[in-house]
């Protein structure tokens, strides 16, 4: 199992990238895809047609997101904890991400979904 650690600039507000990140209409809009999702610990959520999918854990408005990915089976061999911070910074918002419990073979899938997919289409949303 491997760990994925990085740290992206997003050039808007802290509580602009949280809501990004939690509202299900504004997901659909920078993933192009249908989206699940409420920033209420203990709810289920997915995105990408269901490519990501798992439970919500913690919620700290505007500041911190933890959930619980699931890779194929849901035992827990498979499951991977995702931590998202958003730290104040200058020009926008430093977006901190640590996922943990990453199946080897998962991971430079991983790596890349957090870059091209989740980074690129952020900052695509927040450009226009």
């Amino acid at each position: 199992m491997k760990t994925y650690k990085k740290y992206f600039k997003i050039t808007a507000s802290p509580a602009d990238v949280y809501n990004a990140l939690t509202n299900k209409t504004i997901i659909e809009i920078w993933t192009g895809e249908d989206a699940v999702m409420e920033d209420t610990p203990g709810t289920e959520f997915s995105m990408w047609e269901e490519s990501i999918n798992g439970l919500n854990l913690e919620f700290e408005k505007d500041h911190k997101i933890v959930q619980e990915w699931y890779f194929g089976e849901e035992d827990e061999e498979k499951k991977s904890i995702v931590t998202i911070k958003l730290h104040p910074d200058k020009k926008g918002t430093i977006m901190e991400v640590n996922q943990t419990n990453i199946p080897d073979d998962a991971y430079r899938n991983i790596a890349e979904g957090w870059e091209e997919d989740y980074y690129k289409g952020l900052n695509e949303l927040f450009e226009e």
